[in-house]
């Protein structure tokens, strides 16, 4: 997706994305020659979408937004402003605070279910017992597997999960003293660990960090959670 200008037609990389991405999940499910006219028609559908990023196109609305964020947070090098799918043509300021918050909130859950991955491949488990059947923490498997599968964790234990999250999403993980210096800014007057005592750039140098590391936390789980279903060994990880 790095390769793609913003001016180009949005729609062009999602075929060369999806080609790219699901290609080794869907080729495993079929025969050899099976996989031959698959192979075929992903080649068809990325020469299709490679067309498209050379064709003429519209580029008044992506103009607009451009000039409209590019100096917002998270427009930074080597790709500045980078919408390829247009989510901001014709956005105001609400709407992209919108899509600002689902992307901190996103990347804030990944980057807790990469280190959780890390973490539990490596061994390291709660102590004690899940339930009162005496089955321990470690007992389990890891990822995707301890939750759905026949190894999983009891129904019970997983709607506690699920009920624990609501709670959070609805309830704390929120503005909700109407405080927030900023999208995202869920202090709520209590939790500050020294912010009030850094300068502004200071403040603007370490959300912006928050955000990238988000963001390479969204696409390190989704790759673990692939790499899960095609098995394998990786570096770090170790075996999936």
């Amino acid at each position: 997706l790095g390769f793609f200008d913003p001016s180009k037609r949005k729609t062009s990389s999602v075929p060369c994305f999806l080609v790219n991405f699901l290609s080794p999940l869907i080729f495993s499910q079929f025969t050899t020659e099976q996989k031959h006219i698959k192979m075929k028609l992903a080649i068809l559908a990325a020469l299709f979408g490679s067309a498209a990023a050379f064709a003429p196109a519209q580029t008044g609305k992506t103009t607009t937004a451009l000039n409209a964020f590019e100096s917002e947070l998270g427009a930074q090098p080597p790709l500045g402003f980078f919408d390829p799918l247009g989510l901001l043509d014709d956005a105001d300021q609400e709407r992209f605070d919108r899509l600002r918050y689902v992307e901190i909130k996103h990347g804030r859950i990944a980057q807790l279910a990469f280190l959780g991955n890390i973490i539990t491949r490596a061994g390291v488990h709660l102590p004690g017992n899940i339930d009162y059947a005496g089955d321990s923490f470690d007992s389990f498997p890891n990822g995707w597997a301890a939750i759905s599968g026949p190894d999983a964790i009891p129904g019970a234990g997983l709607a506690q999960i699920v009920a624990f999250i609501g709670a959070l999403e609805l309830g704390v993980m929120k503005d909700v003293t109407g405080e927030a210096e900023f999208v995202g800014d869920f202090r709520n007057g209590a939790l500050d660990f020294g912010w009030d005592s850094f300068d502004e750039e200071t403040k603007l140098s370490k959300r912006a960090i928050e955000l990238n590391n988000g963001r390479a936390a969204m696409m390190g789980i989704l790759g673990l959670m692939v790499h899960e279903q095609l098995g394998g060994e990786l570096p770090i990880v170790g075996q999936m």
